[in-house]
């Protein structure tokens, strides 16, 4: 006998495949089927839009803020005035005609662009060009490369003897080494602006250019699958379903009624084919002829199952992407206060976990990048930059977008409890807003100056706004040895 019932052989699991294979084996096997019908669902289907859509809003939102927080050479300072160098020239740089190769994207819309792909594709591609694009300064642009171009199909040994997996070449330890690209796109059949000859030629480009976004659930995953992989098939049937129980209202919709004759029936002009003809118009009653009944169906479709069995479905897709019901939906009509409360803490660790993971594998393998670029370039200088450029890399933050809440006064008060037990910190709070609390700080004084100079006093001003109006009058001093008044001691 078997140790585990999961590991039992019988009628009920006879189709229950327990073959083992390695995971790149398994995804080079189904990679373009399921990246095509992720996209042709995203493309038709209201639900899968919706998803991508909250998806690229929830972890990207308007894009990452950027802070640079240098100190100075000696103390603990912050150099305000070479972070502010660097803040400026990298938002110089982050304009569409600057950081993208094509001119097309700026580098907000870049992320955007990203986590969707990696959502939809189950990876992104983006290609470093160290050249010039725009007015930028800086020898740097990004190129967002179609997943489809990077060959799946290729698999083969290198000279050197390392294994090329879908088209990427790894070595022993299996840490990227070349990327094998097609020259043509293969699905770009309407045009021909390349010769034919090349459309199965490859173009090697090395991976210290690449940036290949993806999540691996093994050390050494090659590539990857789409997030809807597991909810493709659920998804394609609710939209058969839907369709059928579409069609069936329709057809009783059109369907008003039966009218009985007697067995014996007359010849007559409203007769073609042995069939009565009647025309039915909205609201209107007609007499029938003696001995004549009118029989009307009872419609009942969609049925009363229609709605709860979509539900039950959408909170599988849900769950399959990561997301919750009420985000796929876009239905909240069965949720409470609490209830929508704890599905969203639940929802937003995970957008915060794939924040971290965007951050740690995009957003700052390009500022790195780019400050290589900027100060090669001349663009900014940096001491010992060239001896220690980590201390550098390590003073940038990336702050990605926060969430408010249902209701923000609770929220509130529960922060403020928090921060006076030492449970919490002011940075701590802003930042779950998605905002920096030192940039904040900076905006609180620059209003305060500003409502100062005007001669304003706002509540917002805790200092001026509870300061006396009248003169407080100082305690007087009594003299121990004086007689006092029984009354006043």
């Amino acid at each position: 006998q078997r140790a585990f019932d999961g590991a039992s052989y019988g009628r009920l699991v006879s189709d229950w495949i327990t073959a083992g294979s390695s995971i790149d084996t398994e995804v080079s096997s189904s990679l373009p089927t399921i990246r095509n019908r992720t996209r042709e669902l995203v493309r038709n289907n209201d639900y899968a839009k919706n998803l991508i859509r909250e998806i690229k809003n929830n972890v990207v939102g308007r894009g990452f803020t950027f802070q640079c927080h240098i100190k100075q050479q000696r103390g603990d300072k912050l150099n305000e005035k070479l972070n502010d160098k660097i803040e400026i020239e990298f938002y110089r740089w982050g304009k569409k005609k600057n950081c993208n190769a094509a001119g097309k994207l700026s580098f907000a819309q870049i992320q955007q662009v990203v986590i969707s792909n990696v959502a939809e594709s189950g990876e992104a591609i983006v290609r470093l060009i160290t050249k010039k694009f725009g007015d930028s300064t800086v020898p740097l642009a990004l190129q967002i490369l179609d997943s489809d171009l990077l060959d799946e199909t290729y698999n083969a040994v290198s000279e050197n003897g390392n294994s090329i997996r879908m088209g990427v070449e790894v070595d022993v330890w299996g840490r990227p080494l070349f990327y094998y690209f097609h020259a043509k796109h293969p699905g770009d059949y309407s045009f021909v602006d390349a010769p034919s000859e090349r459309r199965n030629s490859h173009i090697k480009i090395p991976a210290s250019e690449i940036i290949h976004l993806f999540i691996p659930e093994t050390e050494k995953q090659t590539r990857a699958v789409s997030w809807f992989a597991s909810t493709l098939m659920r998804m394609k049937q609710m939209a058969g379903y839907e369709d059928a129980e579409v069609v069936a209202a329709r057809a009783s919709a059109c369907l008003m009624g039966f009218i009985q004759t007697p067995a014996a029936e007359l010849e007559g002009d409203d007769l073609e084919n042995g069939q009565r003809v009647t025309d039915f118009e909205a609201g209107v009653f007609k007499k029938l002829n003696p001995g004549e009944t009118m029989n009307v169906p009872n419609v009942s479709r969609p049925s009363g199952q229609f709605d709860p069995f979509m539900r039950l479905m959408l909170r599988g897709v849900a769950a399959g992407v990561g997301t919750s019901y009420e985000t796929v939906s876009k239905d909240f009509s069965q949720t409470s206060y609490s209830s929508a409360r704890q599905s969203m803490v639940s929802e937003r660790d995970n957008w915060r976990v794939l924040q971290d993971w965007l951050k740690e594998n995009f957003h700052q393998v390009v500022f790195e990048k780019w400050l290589d670029m900027a100060v090669m370039s001349g663009t900014i200088s940096l001491a010992n930059y060239e001896t220690d450029p980590n201390q550098y890399y390590e003073s940038v933050r990336w702050i990605p977008r926060g969430w408010t809440w249902i209701d923000p006064s609770k929220e509130i008060s529960a922060n403020l409890e928090a921060i006076k037990s030492g449970f919490s910190t002011i940075t701590d709070v802003v930042a779950q807003g998605g905002g920096d609390y030192e940039e904040l700080l900076k905006q609180r004084k620059r209003e305060l100056d500003s409502a100062k100079a005007q001669g304003i006093v706002f509540e917002s001003d805790p200092i001026a706004y509870l300061q006396p109006t009248t003169p407080q009058i100082a305690p007087q001093k009594i003299d121990p040895n004086a007689e006092q008044d029984p009354a006043n001691a």
